[in-house]
């Protein structure tokens, strides 16, 4: 389930001990945690408004509509109160954040009748927010994105009434696959729309941004139906998922932490980068002012050819630092009026070098914009220096 509590990618749900994240993931991390900081503005508003409604109207002619008999209320209960308690478990995934409410969804599935499952998650979902609502969280908003939430539900729904399936059993595996298939379907569908409509994502973007959701869904659904098929004698069994519930917060709780800690991380080299490129312009005017000229020429050209983020990033600050080893080159060299002669210019060649070896004391990204820095001077027919590398050797930012 996708949840976007409103404003990119990590490929696990525990990284690497290096913590990393691609531009676009960066940026929609960041913009994510802004909106959830923010009031929701105009526009906002009106779609969340829009989407929940519409999905109320769904939900509530669906028990009609397949002619569903009233579910158990003690069973009911226990569902609503676990769908909030699993909800609060939340991973980080981009422009919102997924949870693990498949263990609770898939044996609801099978408890109640499919057609009651939509607004009983939607209960479940706004009751998993009541802390905003007890601390006057800008409660209108919350409710609207909560039950907006709830659109994952709709496919499975459709799938299972249709074909009248009320039990869990193995038989009738491909009605399961073809509703799991709804279910993300559906949901790729409205936050797509979602998020076109209130922040402008590409649907592109989005779809490689949700993949980890998709993950999570497929791998929880078996022991979803698991639980299910355990629950049918009796019901109750299903919360003997919960332990893993509790294991999955954990784990969410690292995540959480990687993806804070890479977002400062890329602040610290961004700021390294500034910092170095302040440097320069202190270091020699003329040198500084150039740096500015050509990442707003190489940028242009970057946009021009289609770069992604991170190729764009590294234009960005390629373009800031291709000078920063000048600081090595001794000054009269670097100022001096008129052409340099061949040994002088023999020691000019090396300042690629010498920034590359610069950012590499620093690390991290700052070693991927030296490798930029070191090609910065080479061409395309392999004339350049210091390496002279041709054609397609050069990487693209240079």
């Amino acid at each position: 389930m996708t949840v976007r509590d409103h404003m990119p990618g990590l490929s696990r749900l525990r990284g690497s001990a290096k913590p990393h994240l691609t531009g676009a993931a960066e940026r929609l991390h960041v913009v994510g945690n802004e909106r959830r900081r923010n009031p929701a503005e105009r526009r906002e508003a009106i779609v969340e408004t829009g989407c929940a409604l519409t999905f109320l109207a769904v939900a509530i002619a669906l028990p009609l509509l397949f002619h569903a008999g009233a579910p158990d209320p003690y069973v009911t209960l226990a569902l609503i109160v676990t769908m909030a308690v699993t909800s609060r478990v939340e991973f980080d995934v981009g422009a919102g954040y997924t949870a693990p409410t498949q263990l609770v969804f898939v044996p609801m599935l099978f408890l109640v009748d499919p057609a009651w499952a939509p607004l009983i998650v939607a209960v479940g979902l706004a009751l998993g927010r009541i802390d905003k609502v007890l601390h006057g969280d800008n409660v209108r908003r919350s409710l609207l994105v909560t039950t907006g939430n709830a659109w994952y539900t709709i496919g499975p729904v459709l799938v299972l009434a249709s074909f009248g399936i009320d039990s869990a059993n193995l038989g009738d595996w491909p009605i399961y696959l073809a509703a799991l298939a709804a279910q993300l379907v559906v949901d790729t569908v409205a936050g797509m729309s979602r998020e076109r409509l209130v922040s402008g994502v590409q649907p592109v973007l989005q779809l490689r941004m949700t993949g980890l959701v998709f993950l999570v869904d497929v791998l929880l659904t078996p022991v979803g139906f698991l639980a299910a098929y355990i629950a049918q004698d009796e019901p109750l069994a299903f919360l003997l998922a919960l332990p893993l519930v509790a294991l999955l917060r954990i784990f969410a709780r690292e995540r959480a932490a990687r993806i804070d800690q890479a977002i400062e991380l890329s602040a610290a080299y961004r700021g390294t980068a500034l910092l170095l490129g302040e440097v320069i312009a202190e270091d020699d005017e003329y040198t500084g002012e150039h740096s500015y000229g050509v990442i707003a020429l190489s940028l242009e050209i970057a946009y021009e050819l289609g770069l992604d983020e991170d190729e764009r990033r590294l234009v960005e600050f390629g373009a800031l630092l291709h000078d920063v080893g000048k600081i090595a080159i001794p000054k009269e060299i670097v100022n001096k009026e008129g052409p340099l002669d061949e040994e002088e210019w023999s020691i000019m060649r090396t300042h690629t070098i010498a920034g590359e070896e610069m950012l590499n004391k620093v690390g991290g990204s700052m070693s991927d914009i030296g490798k930029i820095v070191r090609a910065s001077h080479e061409r395309w027919d392999g004339g350049g220096y210091p390496d002279g590398t041709a054609g397609q050797d050069v990487p693209l930012p240079a």
